[in-house]
């Protein structure tokens, strides 16, 4: 990608955060973050809609949060709180107002979860798929790639830097590459993706219920090692699994057992688990459903390929 492309990617995100109403944690007047002693979980200061529990509301209204201003989850549509910049507006209220909507009809938080962010990644699916087939045809023009890179080994001047990029066109041109669909995959998925967990963060409805024995407010170390649930240790562990599973199915190139590829997948997948420990219950489960979806899309462009 030239520059000039680069920049204008830039200026959009930045323009875009520049209006983004982001989650804000409580804190306490000494800047201490405030968490839910029962569940670990750190509480969000600008919520979209009331939170239940009556322990939570106490600590709320011992912060200085006026809760009769906020419309309760049952209450809460899109226009809720009135227009609060455009990212807030058109991104987070939006995906928020759909996990409530759902809940509403099936009553259970967890699943209402689990449709949204399949939902999402259905509407997704055709800019996904192109993203996924480049990999694919990326590992098919790998070996040329990787002779190319040989034969402009140390060779760093103007005419050389010229040809290779020349000959990288015409490899990719071969192969039918686009090498700018993942920048495109990114720009839309990436907004999204923030969006959704700040609309996960900001509604209190979904940490006060519960999914196959999990309450979704309760961190996976809370639950783990407070509590005794030993299911959230699988919940973890499945963020583990489906992560790396994920990571490598998404490569482009064969990794060999020295390959610096592969150690980074390795540690930004222990990354993942060890924040996973640390993040809500809700939150891992939207992680393991965008993992498994990725998984599954993948599973399918390769057999595609192969049959090809």
């Amino acid at each position: 990608m030239n520059q000039k492309k680069k920049r204008k990617i830039i200026i959009l995100l930045v323009a875009m955060l520049l209006f983004t109403g982001c989650t804000t944690t409580l804190k306490t007047e000494d800047k201490k973050v405030v968490k839910n002693p029962e569940t670990g979980q750190s509480l969000t200061e600008n919520i979209l809609c009331k939170p239940t529990n009556k322990k939570v509301i106490e600590l709320y209204e011992k912060n200085g949060v006026d809760l009769a201003a906020i419309p309760k989850c049952t209450e809460f549509n899109i226009t809720s709180g009135g227009y609060e910049g455009l990212w807030t507006t058109f991104f987070v209220k939006p995906l928020a107002f759909i996990i409530l909507f759902i809940n509403k009809f099936i009553g259970q938080a967890g699943l209402s979860l689990i449709l949204t962010s399949l939902g999402l990644r259905l509407v997704l699916y055709p800019i996904t798929k192109k993203t996924a087939m480049q990999s694919e045809l990326i590992k098919k023009a790998q070996p040329e790639l990787n002779k190319l890179e040989k034969k402009y080994k140390d060779k760093n001047d103007q005419e050389s830097i010229m040809k290779k990029s020349q000959e990288m066109t015409m490899i990719y041109k071969k192969y039918n590459i686009n090498p700018f669909s993942s920048c495109l995959y990114s720009l839309i998925q990436l907004p999204l993706f923030i969006g959704f967990l700040e609309a996960i963060n900001r509604v209190p409805a979904l940490f006060e219920g519960t999914f196959l024995g999990l309450q979704l407010g309760t961190t996976p170390s809370v639950g783990l090692f407070n509590n005794g649930n030993f299911l959230y240790l699988i919940l973890v562990l499945l963020v583990g699994v489906t992560t790396y599973l994920s990571f490598n199915l998404n490569k482009t190139t064969a990794q060999t057992e020295n390959d610096p590829m592969k150690n980074m997948t390795n540690v930004m997948t222990g990354m993942i688990v060890i924040m996973g420990l640390f993040m809500s219950s809700a939150l891992n489960i939207y992680w393991i459903t965008t993992n498994l979806f990725t998984i599954i899309q993948n599973l399918i462009v390769k057999r595609s390929r192969e049959v090809q």
